[in-house]
This record gives C-alpha cells, sequence and structure tokens, in this order.
C-alpha cells in the first residue's frame, strides 16, 4: 500500500507546487469589536483591511481608509478574532473519497458542516488517507472549494495494534521494530505528509490494550524531529503515556480517561520536554452510552487538563472531529471552561498553535499577518459558548463561510 501512496502522492506534490493560490479580493472588516490577540485589550470600531491574502491595515473606524474597490463586511455588534485552528481533526468520512474528482460543491458543502462554520481556517488531519486528502488540500489553494489550510500527519501502529473502531479491511501501518518505525516515517513525510501520529496505545475492545515499545516510538520521532516536523502521539493509558514522554513526542493528541490523572513526574517532564495537549473533551462524551461511565471519563479528563494547563503546558484546541460527527464546538468549549478561562480558550484556538508549529504569521490580527479570521455574533470573553457562534470565516482572504 505505501508504494502505490508514494506514487501516487509524489506526483500530487509536484502539481500543488506549480499551483498558484487563487487571488485574494480586497476584503475589509468595518465596526465590530476586535481581539487582536488571546492577551490583547479590546478595540471597538475596529477596521481591518485584507489585500492579496494579508493582513494590510488595523486600526478604529475613522482612522484607516478602506480601497475604493473593496468588499466591506458590516461587523457592528460583532467580535473580531484570528482564525481558529482544530489541531485534530480526520478527513476519514465517505464524502472525502476521491476528493480530486468530486464535485467541489459537495465537498464545500461538507467542509462548512464539519470545519468552516465553526471558525477552522488552520486544521491538523491526524490520518487520513493521502491520495484522498492531498488532492483535497491542492483543490482547495486553488479555489476550487472552500476550506481550511490542512496539515497533514502520518499514522504509525504497534504491530497487532489495529483498533476495534477501524474497519479490519483497512490495512494499517503496523511496526514490529525501529527500523520499520523508521522507513515509515520516512515514507510518509517523503509523501507530503507534514508530521507523523503515533498509536502508543491502540484501544481493542474487550482484550487488553496494545502499547508500542518506546525504542520504535523514539526511531521515528528521531526521523521527524530531523526533518523539523512534530510528532502527536495517541497513548490510551499510563504506560502509553511514559512512551510519548520516553520517545520525546510533541504532541498528546488526546487525554486518556482510563486515568484519573497525571503524576507529578509525569508533569514535570511534559514542562521540561515542552509537550502540548489536544484534550478532545467532547470525544468522551460519545464513545459509551451509560451516563455515569461518560460523567466519570469527563471528569478524568477535565482534571488532566487543569493539571496539565496549571502546570504551564501548551493546551491546543481539538475535536477528532471527522472521527466523530460532533461538529458543534460550543460542548468542548463548556467542557474546556470548566478549568480554563476564555482568553486561555481563545489562546488555545489562536496564538498557542500558530507559536507552537512555528506558523509565524498566523494566530494574530495584525498588520502584515495571514488574513485568516474570524467573527462571532457575541463576545466570547462574556459567553464561552460564543466561541461556536461564527457569523464570518475568512482564510488568506477569501470569505469561506458566511452565515446565510
Amino acid at each position: 500500500m505505501i508504494g502505490t501512496w508514494l506514487r501516487v502522492t509524489l506526483f500530487l506534490i509536484g502539481s500543488a507546487v506549480a499551483a498558484v493560490t487563487a487571488q485574494a479580493e480586497t476584503i475589509v472588516l468595518r465596526g465590530g469589536t476586535l481581539y487582536a490577540s488571546a492577551d490583547a485589550e479590546a478595540l471597538p470600531d475596529a477596521v481591518i483591511v485584507m489585500t492579496d491574502g494579508i493582513i494590510s491595515a488595523v486600526g478604529k473606524s475613522g482612522d484607516i481608509q478602506a480601497p475604493p474597490d473593496a468588499r466591506v463586511i458590516d461587523c457592528s455588534g460583532k467580535t473580531i478574532v484570528a482564525g481558529f485552528w482544530n489541531s485534530h481533526v480526520h478527513f476519514t468520512q465517505n464524502v472525502w473519497r476521491n476528493s480530486g474528482a468530486a464535485p467541489a460543491a459537495a465537498l464545500t458543502q461538507h467542509m462548512q458542516e464539519m470545519l468552516t462554520r465553526w471558525g477552522f481556517t488552520t486544521v491538523w488531519d491526524l490520518g487520513s488517507d493521502p491520495s484522498d486528502t492531498l488532492p483535497l488540500r491542492k483543490r482547495i489553494a486553488a479555489g476550487e472549494v472552500a476550506g481550511p489550510n490542512i496539515l497533514f500527519a502520518g499514522n504509525i501502529f504497534p504491530k497487532g495494534g489495529h483498533p476495534v473502531y477501524i474497519p479490519r479491511e483497512v490495512q494499517l501501518p503496523e511496526v514490529a521494530t525501529p527500523e520499520e518505525a523508521t522507513k515509515w516515517a520516512r515514507d510518509w513525510l517523503a509523501m507530503g505528509e507534514d508530521g507523523i501520529k503515533l498509536f502508543t496505545g491502540a484501544f481493542m475492545g474487550d482484550k487488553p490494550v496494545v502499547n508500542m515499545d518506546p525504542a520504535i516510538a523514539k526511531a521515528a520521532v528521531d526521523v521527524a524531529h530531523a526533518q523539523g516536523r512534530p510528532v502527536f502521539a495517541h497513548p490510551q493509558n499510563k504506560v502509553g503515556v511514559e512512551t510519548v514522554i520516553q520517545a520525546g513526542v510533541d504532541v498528546l493528541a488526546h487525554t486518556t480517561p482510563g486515568e484519573p490523572s497525571y503524576t507529578g513526574d509525569q508533569l514535570a517532564r511534559f514542562k521540561a520536554q515542552g509537550t502540548a495537549l489536544v484534550p478532545t473533551l467532547s470525544l468522551f462524551t460519545t464513545v459509551v452510552l451509560d451516563p455515569n461511565v461518560t460523567n466519570r471519563l469527563v471528569a478524568s479528563t477535565v482534571n488532566q487538563l487543569k493539571q496539565f494547563s496549571e502546570n504551564g503546558g501548551t493546551v491546543l484546541f481539538g475535536t477528532d472531529v471527522g472521527f466523530t460527527t460532533l461538529y458543534d464546538t460550543t460542548q468542548e468549549f463548556q467542557l474546556m471552561h470548566r478549568v480554563l478561562s476564555e482568553r486561555q480558550v481563545l489562546a488555545s484556538l489562536t496564538t498557542n498553535p500558530a507559536r507552537f508549529f512555528k506558523a509565524a504569521k498566523k494566530g494574530r490580527v495584525e498588520q502584515g499577518f495571514d488574513a485568516d479570521l474570524v467573527v462571532l455574533d457575541g463576545d466570547p470573553l462574556d459567553d464561552v459558548g460564543n466561541f461556536a457562534k461564527v457569523s464570518t470565516t475568512i482564510r488568506a482572504g477569501h470569505v469561506i463561510y458566511q452565515k446565510p
């Protein structure tokens, strides 16, 4: 399977390099209250001018002159923030199959339902078929499909660790040795993947969890880090978390619902290594039917988020959407808000991922930054639920979603 994907995707990458991103129109947002970053004071009656995909001017109404040919969007009574990141999604649903040839309108419609209507302008896909998703990224860049900037991570599983929630007919890259992990990591990155995701623990239903040996995980991490690429990990239990630490993984792709808390030693090593966390709290409301069990899972994962944040760790927003069909982000915001402030939630959506993934021109609304913005119907610092009330989503100076 790897050989076929490699041949297909190398061709697609070459084509994508030659593709030119569609010209962005000049857009002006006028009259809203702006939070230029997660720690910035509110700027009322703001004006933001976007030209050729870049923020060209930011200031108060009256101080900034809109170009005569600009498309002006009235944001009176609304709130403007930087574009949101979702650092854990999947493009594995049937709608994404054959996305290189599928009708653009259908792809745009589902992208809206799943991502753009919730304000996402950049996402990390942590596992999909690159022969589908690399063409999808190419079509977004060309302006054929309205969607976010997509970053991809290639998956590596432990030998015998085919999770029960993935159909058996789906072939997975299972590795038994560090050498195999090295080869898979190199092959994934050669395809054009932007990072690696390791299943340091695979859920096997009523059978024991299959954990990845730390030496195998470390081999993949070394390949990725040598190329300056991040590594995510899916731990299923304490052993999987320990592998994350020993291997030097960059991002915990989930909290670990089977564990009540992180240990003091784990927290100290997370901090020392600069490990980030994607909590995916709402995911754990969807995995079992018993509400008592659900409440226990949520309590333990919220507690882990509290420990991690209070320890000074970087928190990244993510929902595992695509694996789940819980597109509405309201519950995730509400669960995070049990332990994080509204500004900390905003940071997890904007400045934290931009800094962590070294996207120097994203995460803030400032002159010279990428024109990735979200217009909200209400102020999220008054009510965290307002983060989910998106009026307009703009990526690279294009409106990719506008509420009817």
